[in-house]
C-alpha cells in the first residue's frame, strides 16, 4: 500500500513552513494525485508543485486536488522564494497570523530530490538549515517509500547521511579540533562525541598538528 498519507498524517508539524514543496513527474503523477487526494482539507499549509513534462490536463488535476501553486524543474531558487513570500503575504494565509504578531516570515527555501541532489546538499551542509535538510529528507523519502515503515527507515537514512556529513565538515572547517567544532555546531561536547563515536569518525586526520583534544569524560 502506497504510503500516499504521508501529508495528511504530518499535516500539524507542518503547519511551522510557509509552503511544503512536492516533486511531481509522469513517473511519480498517480501517486502525487494520491496523495494530494488523501490530504486534501487537512493540510493548511500551502501546496507548491515542482512538475517536470507535465501536460495542461495533469497541471489541472493537482490544482483541483489542493496545489496552490506550480514551478517548472529545474527550479531557480530566486523565482521560488519570490512565489512562497507572495503567497504568504497574500490575505488568504496572513489571517492565519496570530493576533498582535507580525505575518509569517519567509523560510529558507525548501528543496526536493529533483531541485537539489543529497551529495550538492551534504558537499555544502554547513550553510544549510536544519528545516532544508528535514524537507529533502522527506521529500526524497516519500518519493521512494512504499509504507509508512519504509518511509521512516528512509528518512532515517538520509538524516543519518547528513549528521555524518555535518560532523566531518565541522570537523574540517576546525582543523579537528572538536571543542569547537562542538561550539560552533551549538552542540554540547559530550553530544558531540557521540555522534562521533555513533559514525566512527576521528578528528585526527583533520589535524594539520598535533593537538590535545580531551574526551568530554577525561
Amino acid at each position: 500500500m502506497p504510503a500516499h498519507d504521508v501529508l495528511a498524517e504530518n499535516a500539524m508539524s507542518l503547519r511551522r513552513y510557509d509552503a511544503v514543496l512536492i516533486s511531481v513527474s509522469p513517473a511519480t503523477l498517480a501517486w502525487s494525485r494520491l496523495l494530494l487526494s488523501a490530504s486534501k482539507g487537512s493540510v493548511s499549509t500551502p501546496l507548491i508543485a515542482i512538475v517536470s513534462d507535465l501536460k495542461a490536463t495533469a497541471l489541472n488535476d493537482l490544482f483541483a486536488l489542493g496545489v496552490a501553486d506550480v514551478l517548472r524543474a529545474p527550479v531557480c531558487l530566486e523565482e521560488l522564494r519570490f512565489r512562497v513570500h507572495r503567497r504568504v503575504q497574500s490575505s488568504t494565509y496572513s489571517v492565519l497570523a496570530e493576533p498582535e504578531k507580525p505575518g509569517f516570515t519567509v523560510a529558507p527555501a525548501l528543496v526536493t530530490p529533483n531541485s537539489v541532489s543529497e551529495e550538492a546538499l551534504s558537499d555544502s551542509i554547513l550553510g544549510r538549515s536544519g528545516a532544508e535538510l528535514d524537507a529533502f529528507a522527506v521529500a526524497a523519502a516519500a518519493a521512494h517509500a512504499t509504507s509508512k515503515q519504509s518511509f521512516r527507515a528512509a528518512k532515517a537514512k538520509i538524516i543519518e547521511r547528513f549528521e555524518k556529513a555535518y560532523i566531518n565538515a565541522s570537523l574540517m572547517q576546525h582543523g579537528g579540533n572538536i571543542a569547537m567544532a562542538a561550539r560552533c555546531s551549538k552542540k554540547h561536547r559530550r553530544a558531540y562525541w557521540a555522534l562521533m563515536r555513533k559514525y566512527n569518525i576521528d578528528a585526527g586526520p583533520y589535524r594539520s598538528e598535533p593537538d590535545f583534544n580531551p574526551s568530554p569524560d577525561g
